[in-house]
């Protein structure tokens, strides 16, 4: 939990008690209440406490207040900075540093390396109440202290939202924002970083338990304009936009908000019209980003309009499901669906930031998340077959909500996404490249298709049973053990998904299937399979072997 590997596969990277392996570091404007809670903690982590002012106190022989006054600030910063490399080299510990500590980019630099960093936000009516009268405090002897707190708190906020866990320290008892403290410790695991390594439009996306708290934060460094137009629906606004807003505004960032229907009924051209007319409202600049966040169908409507507004804006996800999540957030492509079929009308435009919180899966239905896991399994079935066996072992305790294997996951599947479209950005390769990643969505887009994009089958149920058809249509043509449709099928029914067709007529699946966007010459692209782990991509797939495999599994 306190490892703070980038590996994908660190999957025990939260095996550790808070404080065992990394110090716990307070940050926060003066008044905070670093030191009353930094000394709860280490009491009840059994860690030695430290205060850095203190430290810097008795290593000077004055005071702080005396050392600003004969050396100056940047004197004090710098021995700060020096007692703070020390504090840390050794073992763990829970450190309280000055208000200004965490300004300076070595010093945050040194938390980073060794420990987690703790924003206690507080509000300024209760900095003044809880530092009225206090003369030691040399920044607030120069003027109202009302003002400075005010000038100080716009001026930090947007660093210390950069901290790893940010408690809100207002008026409740210590001992009450302690138990919050622990138990964000408790919760917390090193965000995982994987780059999307794309010519001039590499970007990251980064993997953790709640970090949207600290979007803001993220998506200030990477964003041209510190101002940002939030697309959510109304169902995820309800659930996380709080957070995020909350986020936004210690960053110091300008945002607004359109909030539309949930569904997939949202991916058509009407919505569209009516999205980038409110977004143009708003009087965007070309630097202004348009932020997605929900799911799937968020991000691809949010994502055409950044594509399209003004000829481009900046663009950013936080996808809340985990179809999002492992699937249509990473690789750029955006789109709106036709009456002629799913994904017709859109472009390719990369994100320039993508935020993982797992714990926005919390909110979700179980089937939600089930259909995001077909994804992960597609995922194993291109080209990993380990990462497939580890769905075989993993998946049911996975579905059932254990955060560390839900990470695990992700980030699997995320890396391998990211390896595919980095090799292929725009599915131009002739053959086996982004491609691949169809792996079972003919079938699916047929599927949808034939239940009216709705609710009676999610995206993620239309790819599961789609992956059975792959695997049934690969041994037909004899490419593949007959076997691995059934072995594929009986994980996904052991999971809960859909594994067959629910007697849908044959004759209409294939008309669906002749309006696909991948029809080429007349003929449409199927991805096969050789074995678990081993697809490719082939246009020599005879009408009669699809109408076969179709009625094998269920169609009428």
């Amino acid at each position: 939990m306190l490892d703070k590997s980038d590996s994908p596969r660190n999957d025990q990277a939260d095996a550790a008690r808070p404080g065992e392996r990394r110090s716990i570091v307070l940050v926060g404007l003066m008044g905070a209440g670093k030191s009353a809670i930094g000394k709860r903690l280490a009491a009840r982590l059994d860690l030695p406490f430290h205060d850095s002012d203190h430290e810097i106190e008795a290593a000077a022989g004055l005071s702080v207040a005396d050392i600003f006054e004969r050396h100056g600030e940047a004197h004090f910063r710098a021995g700060e900075r020096r007692v703070i490399a020390r504090l840390l080299s050794g073992g763990p510990i829970v450190l309280a540093t000055g208000g200004g500590a965490f300004m300076d980019a070595a010093t945050r630099a040194l938390v980073a390396a060794r420990g987690i960093s703790v924003w206690l936000r507080a509000p300024v009516p209760v900095l003044l109440r809880r530092v009225a009268g206090r003369t030691h405090r040399p920044l607030l002897n120069a003027g109202d202290p009302a003002e400075i707190l005010h000038r100080l708190s716009a001026l930090r906020a947007p660093v210390y939202a950069g901290a790893d866990i940010i408690i809100d320290s207002s008026e409740d008892p210590p001992e009450m924002t302690t138990d919050m403290t622990m138990a964000a410790l408790e919760r917390f695991a090193p965000p995982r970083t994987i780059r999307v390594d794309l010519p001039g439009e590499a970007y990251d996306v980064v993997i953790g338990r709640g970090i949207l708290s600290g979007a803001g934060a993220r998506l200030a460094t990477v964003l041209p304009q510190r101002r940002v137009i939030v697309v959510t629906d109304e169902t995820v606004a309800a659930a996380h936009h709080a957070t995020l807003a909350a986020s936004l505004d210690d960053a110091g960032m300008a945002h607004e908000t359109l909030v539309v229907p949930p569904g997939e009924g949202s991916k058509s051209l009407a919505r569209f019209a009516a999205l980038i007319e409110d977004v143009l409202a708003l009087k965007p600049e070309r630097q202004t980003a348009i932020v997605a966040l929900g799911g799937g169908v968020i991000g691809d409507l949010a994502g055409f309009a950044a594509a399209a507004a003004l000829r481009g804006l900046p663009f950013a996800q936080i996808p809340t499901s985990l179809l999002a999540q492992v699937d249509s957030s990473v690789g750029g492509k955006t789109g709106i669906n036709s009456r002629h079929g799913k994904n017709l009308i859109g472009a390719f435009h990369q994100p320039r930031l993508v935020i993982i919180d797992s714990e926005t899966l919390a909110t979700l239905p179980r089937r939600e998340i089930a259909a995001g896991y077909a994804e992960i399994v597609k995922a194993g079935l291109i080209a990993d077959a380990d990462l497939y066996e580890w769905c075989e072992a993993n998946g049911a305790a996975m579905l059932a909500g254990d955060r560390a294997l839900q990470e695990t996951a992700i980030a699997r599947a995320v890396a391998f996404k990211a390896g595919v479209v980095a090799a292929d950005p725009h599915e131009t390769a002739k053959a086996d490249g982004r491609a691949l990643l169809n792996l079972g969505h003919s079938f699916a887009h047929t599927f949808e298709a034939e239940t009216g994009y709705g609710a009676a089958l999610l995206h993620g149920e239309a790819v599961a049973i789609g992956l059975v058809c792959a695997f049934d249509l690969s041994a037909r043509l004899g490419h593949c053990d007959g076997a691995i449709a059934g072995r594929v099928a009986a994980h996904l029914a052991a999971v809960g998904l859909p594994h067959r067709i629910a007697g849908w007529p044959a004759e209409a699946l294939l008309a669906h299937m002749q309006r696909d966007k991948k029809m080429r010459d007349g003929k449409l692209s199927f991805v096969l399979a050789r074995g678990i782990g081993a697809a490719f991509t082939s246009r020599e797939v005879p009408e009669r072997a699809v109408q076969e495999t179709l009625i094998s599994c269920g169609a009428g």
